[in-house]
């Protein structure tokens, strides 16, 4: 597996996210159990501790001496989407993921809520590595070192153009009786 820059810049009704997607030979509730189950996370990114189903848990990275993270909830729609708050606060990152099966194929993509465009030189690295080591641990292939994610990922992500925002496009008022 080589290491290569994937992500997008896209607008959202809530603002400007970096978009990245993978594509799985696999169901829709494989992946999900993947990216949304305690076994599944500690073999790519972490592992988290608490009740989902209360809409609050604790998120820690497993490759670094990270320290625990409090994870909000906001939207969970399984096996297809949720939406949480990792950190608290001005800190927090918000992010999206979404599943769609079709033709024995999964894609996954996952979203994150930017600050500006130039957060995406910072994110976007980090975001390709643990999703390609999500690829590496379903397919068993081996994945590229965290090093290979600097530099080239860093430059691409730094020169995102950022699309322009679709118009917005005033709602009718029903007729009046």
């Amino acid at each position: 597996m080589s290491a290569k820059p994937t992500g997008r810049l896209a607008h959202r009704e809530d603002g400007l996210y970096l978009m990245l997607d993978r594509l799985f030979t696999a169901p829709i509730d494989d992946v999900w159990a993947s990216v949304s189950r305690p076994g599944g996370l500690a073999g790519w990114i972490g592992t988290y501790t608490g009740a989902p189903e209360t809409g609050a848990v604790r998120f820690k990275l497993s490759e670094t001496d990270a320290e625990w993270t409090y994870v909000t909830i906001l939207k969970c729609i399984p096996p297809k989407r949720f939406t949480i708050n990792l950190g608290e606060g001005d800190a927090a990152r918000h992010l999206i993921l979404h599943l769609v099966e079709g033709a024995g194929m999964t894609t996954l993509t996952l979203g994150q809520r930017l600050h500006s465009a130039a957060d995406a030189a910072r994110v976007g690295p980090f975001w390709d590595y643990y999703l390609d080591r999500l690829v590496a641990m379903r397919t068993g292939h081996p994945v590229p070192g965290h090093e290979h994610y600097a530099g080239a990922h860093e430059l691409y992500y730094s020169e995102l153009i950022v699309p322009d925002k679709p118009p917005v496009v005033p709602v009718p008022a029903p007729p009046r009786a």
